[in-house]
C-alpha cells in the first residue's frame, strides 16, 4: 500500500528542525512521500509574520533536493484552514487504496479532542505522533482513550491500512523553534546562528523581501 504522510504547520519561517525532522520521519516510516502542508488562514493562531505565498516560497527552497514534497492544497481552498478538510479532500481524491497519515507532535496532540471534527480522523487517515522530550499526554479523557483504543504496536499499521491507527515516533531532537528565530531576525542579530537554523536559500529569500524586519 502507497504510504503518505502529510506535516501541516505555518512554517512561518520553515526551519532545519522542520526539515530534518520530516527527512529523519519519511525514513525511518519508508514512507513513500512526507508533504509539507503549510497552513493558509490558522482558525486558532495569530496570522503569521508573513503572506501564504511566501511561507509557501521559503517551504519550496527549504526542500529542494531532500526527497520531501510540498502541497498547497490549503492555500488553494482559501478559507480555515482546518487539517480534517485537507485530510478529506485528499482521501477523496486518492480513493481507499493509499495509506494517508496526519502528522503532529505531542503538544498538538494533547488537545486534540479540541480539534475541528477531530473524531473523523482515525476514518480517514492515520494519526502519526511525535514524542518530545517533556511532553506528556492525557492519563484521562478522550485523548487518552484514543490511545487505549487505537495505538498500533508497529508502523507497519501504515503499509498495511489506509487509516483507524495512531503510531507513536521518536525522533533527533532540533532546538530551535520558530518563534526564536523571528525574535533574532527582528532584533538583527546573532547571523551565525540564523545560518545553522535555516537553509541559506530561506534566509536569502528573508533578505531580499525583508520579512520578520530583517535587513541584514
Amino acid at each position: 500500500m502507497k504510504t503518505i504522510a502529510l506535516f501541516g504547520g505555518t512554517f512561518d519561517p520553515i526551519h532545519q528542525g522542520h526539515v530534518q525532522s520530516a527527512i529523519e520521519l519519511k525514513q525511518q516510516l519508508s514512507l513513500d512521500e512526507l508533504r509539507l502542508v503549510p497552513c493558509h488562514l490558522p482558525p486558532h493562531r495569530v496570522t503569521p509574520g508573513c503572506t501564504s505565498q511566501q511561507r509557501l516560497a521559503m517551504v519550496k527552497l527549504a526542500i529542494a533536493n531532500t526527497g520531501l514534497m510540498v502541497d498547497d492544497c490549503e492555500l488553494r481552498r482559501n478559507q480555515l484552514s482546518y487539517s480534517i478538510d485537507t485530510l478529506a479532500s485528499l482521501r477523496s481524491q486518492l480513493g481507499q487504496q493509499v495509506s494517508l497519515s496526519w502528522v503532529m507532535g505531542t503538544d498538538a496532540f494533547a488537545g486534540f479532542d479540541r480539534w475541528h471534527r477531530w473524531q473523523d480522523f482515525l476514518a480517514l487517515g492515520h494519526l502519526v505522533v511525535i514524542k518530545r522530550p517533556g511532553e506528556k499526554l492525557p492519563e484521562a479523557g478522550a485523548v487518552a482513550e484514543l490511545i487505549m483504543q487505537y495505538q498500533a504496536d508497529r508502523a507497519d499499521v501504515l503499509h498495511q491500512q489506509a487509516a483507524g491507527s495512531i503510531v507513536f515516533v521518536s525522533l533527533t531532537p532540533y532546538p530551535v523553534s520558530a518563534t526564536d528565530i523571528r525574535a533574532t531576525l527582528s532584533g538583527q542579530q546573532n547571523s551565525a546562528k540564523l545560518k545553522d537554523s535555516m537553509a541559506t536559500a530561506v534566509l536569502d529569500y528573508i533578505q531580499t523581501h525583508r520579512l520578520y524586519g530583517y535587513q541584514a
